[in-house]
C-alpha cells in the first residue's frame, strides 16, 4: 500500500517559520522551544524561500566561528529547498531525501507549507508498517484468522 505523506506519515499542522532577516540565534531558540530540528524561512508574503536546520547552525555558525546573534538566516539557510506534495508517497520522499542527502522536507499544498517531514517520521511509518505486517502474519500462522 502506498502511504501518502498526509495523512499517513504526518498530519497537516501549522509550521512555524522565520524571516530571512531573523538571526541564527533566534532560529536556535525556536528550535529548542518547539523541539524540532528544522524551520522554514518565509518572505513577507509568506512564500517559502528557504529552510534552516540544526546542521546549518552547527556547520555554518559554530564550525564557521560566526556570531549567531549577528548572522541572519538568509546567510546560512538553504535557499529554494526541495519540497513535497501532501499526496507524495513515503517512498518518493525517502528517495528524494536519499538523493539530495537531506533529512527534512517542507510539505507544500497550493503554495502553502502545511507540514514538515523528517526522516524520523518516515522511520516511524516504516516501523509501524512492519509491526502491522508481523501481527497479520502471526494471526495467519497461529490460526486467528479464517483462511487457507
Amino acid at each position: 500500500m502506498h502511504q501518502l505523506i498526509i495523512p499517513n506519515v504526518i498530519t497537516e499542522s501549522d509550521v512555524r517559520g522565520l524571516r530571512p532577516t531573523d538571526s541564527a540565534f533566534e532560529a536556535a531558540q525556536v528550535m529548542q522551544e518547539m523541539n524540532v530540528a528544522a524551520l522554514i524561512v518565509t518572505n513577507d508574503a509568506g512564500k517559502l524561500v528557504g529552510i534552516v536546520t540544526e546542521r546549518d547552525l552547527t556547520r555554518r555558525i559554530i564550525a564557521g566561528d560566526k556570531p549567531a546573534k549577528d548572522t541572519t538566516l538568509e546567510q546560512i539557510m538553504t535557499k529554494d529547498p526541495s519540497i513535497l506534495s501532501p499526496s507524495a508517497t513515503a517512498g518518493e520522499a525517502l528517495e528524494l531525501m536519499r538523493v539530495r542527502s537531506i533529512r527534512h522536507l517542507p510539505v507544500v499544498d497550493d503554495g502553502r507549507v502545511v507540514g514538515m517531514l523528517s526522516i524520523r517520521d518516515l522511520f516511524f511509518n516504516v516501523k509501524r508498517q512492519l509491526e502491522d505486517s508481523i501481527k497479520e502474519t502471526e494471526a495467519y500462522v497461529f490460526g486467528d484468522r479464517y483462511g487457507a
